[in-house]
């Protein structure tokens, strides 16, 4: 549910002219106004919709408002739901007081005035919106939360496999021909050859030491910043997949931003691109990075196979870990993430904002746009 999405309000009076008139009343609202013309019609209304606000008439003639009030709040679904009770009979501090019991929120009198009753039922009804919100915030996080346990335990067993498999074969060969060395007789020039193959053993052993460390966080991000790191990334992935990969800046002399801004910007661009060499059977790809004066756009661009529809437009409940770590990135410092095919192709855009850094202060200034 988004801020401005309507909500339901469910009228519940026996007599059509007083729904009318409410219906009057509420309109300026512009939220949806359901009637019903007593308890039983009032309870399969409950039923069908999810309803913010319940505006009853007490005095019914199969069941008073009270009555079902108490019924609507048995029920767990509608514990919550915000019930305004209107009376033009019963109005003593007793009435009041039963009404209350039954988890009305409030006790209107007839003639009802109507700036009154828009301003409560207002209230209520953005105070549903506003808890619907948090809920789907809450079960967004819930699940974005389970798929990150997913994707650490996932990059761990790849580096668990990229240590045992390259780098611990490496050393284990380098210490058996040390230990040849040492036990056995060798010609010098044996022994300058066993030697030799040692320190090659040991050069890889560096690389894939080397790799891992830059893949997990590249120090030339910290040291030099975002061009070069993208630089070194591309160029160790296009030797690696063979997909020809360019990458276009613009200011040409593109200044260092704020870390977490440039973090951020390096791990969309690194996900999108992995998609690229997973998914896509491209053949090339093209990163453009444009800073602006509110905001940046980094844009991945691919000749591949696409992306399915829902994909695109972030429908699918399933959405690969990939896309919902990248959207999350961009969200989290106020920006976002679009997906669109581009036949042929993918376009991967991010869009994140720099005066967001701005706005603490001289000291987040200076942080927000360096060099």
């Amino acid at each position: 549910m988004t801020i401005h999405e309507k909500v339901n309000v469910l009228m519940v009076d026996d007599q059509p002219s007083k729904l009318t008139s409410y219906e009057a009343i509420l309109s300026e609202l512009n939220e949806n106004l359901i009637r019903a013309s007593g308890g039983k019609e009032a309870l399969e209304m409950l039923l069908k919709h999810d309803v913010a606000v319940i505006l009853m008439d007490v005095s019914m003639p199969e069941m008073d408002g009270f009555e079902i009030a108490e019924i609507i709040h048995q029920h767990p679904r509608f514990q919550k739901t915000a019930i305004i009770f209107i009376s033009a009979v019963h109005l003593t501090d007793l009435d009041r007081l039963k009404g209350y019991q039954r988890g009305a929120v409030d006790y209107l009198s007839v003639p009802v005035s109507p700036e009154l009753l828009r301003a409560k039922v207002s209230v209520f009804a953005d105070l549903h919106r506003k808890s619907q919100q948090l809920e789907a915030l809450n079960q967004e996080l819930h699940r974005l939360s389970g798929r990150l346990i997913a994707t650490q335990d996932e990059e761990r067993r790849r580096i668990a496999r990229e240590l045992h498999d390259g780098l611990g074969q490496d050393l284990t060969a380098a210490k058996i021909m040390l230990q040849g060395i040492s036990r056995f007789q060798h010609t010098p020039d044996s022994s300058e050859e066993a030697i030799e193959n040692v320190a090659r053993l040991l050069d890889d052993a560096l690389r894939q030491v080397r790799s891992l460390s830059y893949l997990l966080h590249p120090p030339l991000l910290d040291e030099i910043g975002l061009r070069s790191a993208l630089g070194w990334y591309v160029d160790g992935l296009s030797k690696r997949s063979g997909i020809k990969t360019t990458i276009s800046m613009d200011p040409a002399d593109f200044p260092r931003l704020a870390p977490e801004l440039e973090t951020a910007l390096f791990r969309i661009i690194q996900e999108a691109l992995t998609n690229v060499f997973r998914h896509a059977q491209a053949n090339e790809a093209c990163i453009t990075l444009v800073k602006r004066d509110r905001d940046v756009v980094a844009t991945v661009r691919d000749d591949g196979l696409g992306f399915p529809d829902e994909d695109v437009a972030m429908r699918n409940e399933n959405l690969g870990v990939g896309i919902a770590g990248m959207k999350q990135r961009a969200k989290e410092l106020g920006g976002e993430l679009r997906l669109r095919n581009a036949a042929p192709g993918t376009i991967v855009e991010a869009v994140i904002p720099i005066i967001n850094k701005m706005a603490q202060g001289p000291a987040a200034l200076q942080n927000a746009v360096r060099g």
